[in-house]
């Protein structure tokens, strides 16, 4: 049987790679572009992989020929309504839109998502993104990130906006520019990020924040928690981002071991880092393990099933499930991608070879904890939930410190088409018990009053100390109640106090920012497995 698992290689597609086509199949391709007829929808795989501008040779990420033949945009564009009318989760909101008039399949598939609310207003589908299929298979193979070496912690996305800078990377052009964990953001490039509320403003922005090539040169002007304002230039670089950080044994104020590791990204080359922390942990003794997901937007649901899986154990799993998946209500009992019989993720206890797809041989080392504490903020997304959810489906005593998640119960399969990468919503996942309503976030409460709240701490982001000390407020708050099994009353730099108590805007008004270059590391994907 095959279960669902992460996403691993562009080459490795799941909607079907060739079929007819309205043009002569047997050249390798057309010039005649498909017709769109209002209401019908045709099989996706009769358009795809016919592209207007066909890739040749093979991709230097997986080695494998490019499927591409010569086409039409109308083709790409045909593929995208036609995939989407049958594998998006919320189907029935789409408004049949006529390809004609857009001048890219990008343009148009941006389109091809749901208007409607969730329950708190917000909008439902947050989600939906396309990249360049070569930046989804670099993903996939390498820690290496095109940008500052910058991890951005945006607390506000609309104006009055907040970005900060969550760290950077030691040897990164921007802890070279003397960028350090606080420093506000006010202007991009001379545009104010604070208050700028045009579409060129946000493009700007954007632009500045995540540069899309290397080599690019920006300027930042940025308050630092002191509050001093500097200005500084920056070259966009190839930068290792070691998703794994800052892993260490520390000891409470009782004299309990505890485990703290910092984890940035559910993606397969984290997997080896995780393990060894774990048997460190394991050959340490460690008591309780506080699990730092406050800048981790998700990835492989895979990944977030093995680590749940080690830091729980047989004893927790008693071989229950971890994820279960709902699609659209065209496949109650089955797989829209794979076409095979729904079944449950479950807690993975074998080592993955994510470049095949397969599990091996390898059982995953474990732990037998007391506690485990997850520091969380608004950027803790997706498989991140997962995790903290799924655990709590089987009863393991998981707490949070920290703030409200994000709230994404959502996920996909990556789906590539003519060298570009489509994420549409296709799924919602939930636990062992059922569980999988929190759109608006998993919430820390010292007392639990509803399913979306976890026992736990509220704790806001210290930014005046680095993460990983064990004086920076959400590592210190974990200590403090993995020692004494009471939340602490929490004292916040003052200088941080003064720029969060700046209001952040109701849902809707104003332009937001990017959150993330990539925002692939904000979702659940999956991708079956042998």
């Amino acid at each position: 049987m095959r279960y669902p698992i992460t996403a691993l290689m562009g080459a490795v597609m799941l909607a079907g790679c060739g079929g007819g086509s309205s043009g002569d199949a047997a050249t390798g391709g057309t010039t005649v572009a498909p017709t769109y007829t209002a209401g019908v929808y045709n099989d996706e795989n009769q358009y795809k992989n016919y592209c207007a501008s066909p890739r040749s040779g093979k991709s230097p990420y997986t080695g494998e020929t490019y499927p591409d033949r010569q086409g039409t945009l109308m083709h790409e564009q045909m593929f995208l309504r036609s995939w989407s009318h049958r594998t998006y989760l919320w189907y029935r909101e789409l408004s049949d839109i006529n390809p004609a008039g857009y001048a890219s399949a990008e343009d148009y598939f941006d389109v091809l998502k749901t208007s409607g609310l969730s329950e708190s207003g917000a909008k439902k589908d947050k989600y939906h993104f396309s990249e360049p299929t070569s930046d989804y298979e670099q993903s996939n193979v390498s820690q290496v990130v095109g940008g500052y070496g910058i991890e951005w912690a945006i607390r506000a996305t609309k104006p009055p906006r907040q970005v900060y800078v969550g760290y950077a990377e030691t040897g990164s052009p921007a802890d070279l520019a003397g960028l350090t964990r606080g420093d506000l953001v006010l202007t991009v490039d001379g545009v104010d990020v604070v208050n700028g509320d045009t579409q060129a403003v946000v493009n700007s922005i954007n632009a500045g924040l995540f540069p899309a090539k290397v080599n690019e040169t920006h300027s930042l002007s940025v308050r630092t928690l002191g509050g001093v304002t500097k200005t500084v230039q920056l070259r966009s670089a190839d930068v290792n981002m070691p998703l794994v950080r800052n892993r260490q044994v520390l000891t409470n104020s009782k004299g309990g071991k505890v485990g703290y590791v910092q984890f940035n990204g559910f993606s397969a080359p984290a997997q080896a880092d995780l393990i060894s922390a774990v048997k460190q942990f394991s050959q340490q003794g460690v008591q309780d393990v506080v699990l730092d997901l406050r800048y981790n937007g998700g990835g492989s649901l895979a990944l977030s099933s093995q680590l749940a899986y080690m830091l729980s154990g047989p004893n927790v799993v008693q071989g229950r499930l971890y994820n279960r998946l709902t699609f659209n209500d065209k496949y109650p009992n089955t797989d829209p991608v794979t076409g095979e019989t729904l079944s449950p993720i479950p807690f993975y206890t074998k080592e993955i070879d994510y470049n095949a797809g397969k599990l091996l041989n390898t059982d995953l080392p474990t732990l037998t904890l007391r506690r485990l504490y997850v520091l969380t903020t608004g950027g803790t997304c997706s498989a991140s939930e997962a995790l903290v959810n799924g655990l709590r489906g089987v009863d393991m005593e998981v707490l949070l410190v920290g703030e409200t998640t994000c709230g994404k119960p959502y996920g996909f399969y990556p789906t590539s088409n003519c060298g570009r990468t489509y994420y549409s919503i296709q799924f919602k996942g939930s636990n062992a018990k059922g569980y999988g309503d929190f759109f608006d976030g998993l919430t820390p409460a010292t007392t639990p009053a509803l399913n979306a709240e976890v026992k736990g701490c509220k704790v806001t982001d210290d930014f005046s100390q680095p993460v990983g000390s064990i004086s920076e407020g959400l590592l210190a708050g974990a200590l403090y109640h993995s020692a004494n099994g009471s939340c602490p009353v929490m004292q916040q730099a003052v200088a941080q106090a003064t720029e969060l108590a700046s209001p952040v805007p109701a849902v809707g008004l104003g332009l937001s920012i990017k959150t993330s270059a990539r925002p692939l590391q904000n979702e659940a994907v999956i991708q079956p497995i042998n």
